[in-house]
């Protein structure tokens, strides 16, 4: 997401490098350059010019602090605005209200509701503790019903079935009977969506949310859809008293002209982003990381808090504990930490945390890098147990049975043993105390449990 606003960006600010003040004249033609990044990432025109005035207004004449040259300084104005732009402070999620707390979700067809309404289930389960009842009332689409129990499963949250002869707003009723009966946290509603906005939809929308007495007011809105995308959120606020958005498909938007617009034009803080396929794909929108990443900063906060959240701890303890004792690491370790990586979704997501000019430099395709990563597991599950745990005694006819049980050239297969043979280097070199020592240089900073004998 942003990744052309963001090389856009980096670019027009090179505009100011070795300037010693920033004025009206040395600033115009950088404007000028913002101006067009922001059509660009399309970008609603109101939003640009009131970002562009305010980014002007606050930048000629500005002395540059020592330490810092022009381009420096206009990019911590250009952060504070976005930052501004997007809702200012976090947000947040209302959880404090009686409970069940009850989520109305809204939006398009196709927007990604059903699919949000189960990766809202699987945060609040796994991140607040919270038990969690979901229900649609989809009674247009009986396959969303079923995609929505079906889903429930696999995030572990209740569902409420429903009948489709039963009117919206009586399923959504008796949901929330449900919920309170259950001692349910929070019900998620999932309604009906439409290829375009019409009044049966928003009748269909309020009747439900009156039912209910909706807590949260959430719409869904896919964030590819560019103008449309904030063109629909600003119908669905006049509609219904919406309490925030959720933009999906984030990680395919390349743009990110929704995320800067939908705010300033619907007055509504963007609560959540999708950024992925999977349940888990869900991170909840701060204004203040993700103007970071637009600026090509990074959100190295929000990989730290991955790292935390998804690597297996345990899994990092035990490897650590094998290469202090002096046992040789193999292949078996070796795709451990490689499906540690895929389980944080990959080379392309880690990539979009970290800073720009860190990716500039390794020059790494994210979507190379996730082939790669495919195919180095495809070759280690075709190794023969013995073979993974013992590495040297793959000579040329396994290794061309290996590259054709894996589907690549025996060429991969020997890419990946040179690798894995650098990587065991540096393992051996760590063995005895010599990790010890080197992690009590982080004062104290070792995985919980881990005493080095």
């Amino acid at each position: 997401m942003f990744d052309n606003l963001t090389a856009r960006l980096t670019r027009s600010v090179e505009n100011l490098r070795g300037k010693g003040r920033i004025t009206d004249e040395n600033v115009a033609e950088t404007l000028r350059e913002v101006r067009v990044a922001l059509l660009e990432a399309d970008v609603a025109l109101p939003v640009i010019k009131s970002f562009i005035d305010a980014v002007k207004a606050k930048a000629v004449g500005i002395e540059v602090a020592s330490g810092l040259n022009p381009g420096q300084a206009f990019i911590g104005i250009l952060h504070r605005e976005l930052i501004e732009l997007m809702g200012g402070p976090r947000a947040g999620f209302n959880l404090r209200a009686q409970p069940p707390i009850v989520v109305l979700l809204a939006g398009l067809q196709g927007a990604g509701k059903t699919t949000t309404a189960a990766k809202l289930a699987r945060w609040l389960i796994e991140r607040e503790k919270k038990r969690v009842l979901l229900v649609s009332t989809d009674v247009r689409r009986p396959a969303a019903m079923l995609q929505l129990q079906r889903l429930a499963e696999q995030v572990n949250a209740q569902y409420f079935p429903a009948s489709a002869e039963t009117p919206p707003a009586t399923i959504a009723r008796d949901a929330l009977e449900q919920a309170k009966r259950g001692v349910f946290d929070v019900l998620i509603v999932d309604t009906a969506g439409r290829l375009h906005v019409d009044e049966s939809l928003m009748a269909e929308v309020r009747e439900i949310d009156a039912a209910v007495s909706s807590t949260e007011r959430l719409f869904i809105v896919d964030s590819m859809a560019g103008q449309d995308a904030v063109n629909s959120a600003r119908a669905f606020g006049a509609a219904l008293d919406l309490t925030g958005i959720i933009l999906t498909k984030a990680d395919g938007d390349a743009r990110g002209g929704a995320a800067l617009s939908v705010r300033h034009i619907t007055g509504k803080p963007i609560v959540f982003l999708g950024v992925g396929e999977k349940t888990e794909a869900l991170e909840p929108f701060d204004p203040e990381r993700m103007a970071s990443r637009v600026l090509g900063m990074g959100d190295v906060v929000s990989l730290v808090e991955q790292v935390h959240r998804q690597v297996d701890h345990q899994e990092a303890e035990r490897l650590a504990k094998k290469v202090v004792k002096g046992k040789g690491f193999d292949m078996v370790d070796l795709k451990s930490q490689l499906e540690q990586l895929q389980k944080m979704g990959g080379v392309g997501a880690l990539l979009d945390k970290l800073p720009a000019a860190a990716t500039q430099k390794s020059a790494v395709s994210a979507d190379q890098g996730d082939k790669d990563l495919r195919r180095q597991i495809a070759i280690i599950n075709s190794m023969t147990r013995r073979e993974r745990r013992n590495p040297g005694i793959i000579d040329g006819s396994r290794r061309r049975r290996i590259a054709a049980g894996s589907g690549v050239q025996v060429q991969d297969v020997n890419r990946l043993l040179k690798q894995f043979l650098e990587m065991q280097r540096v393992m051996k070199s760590m063995k005895g105390g010599k990790l010890q020592r080197m992690l009590s240089a982080f004062k104290g900073k070792a995985p919980p449990g881990f005493t080095g004998r």
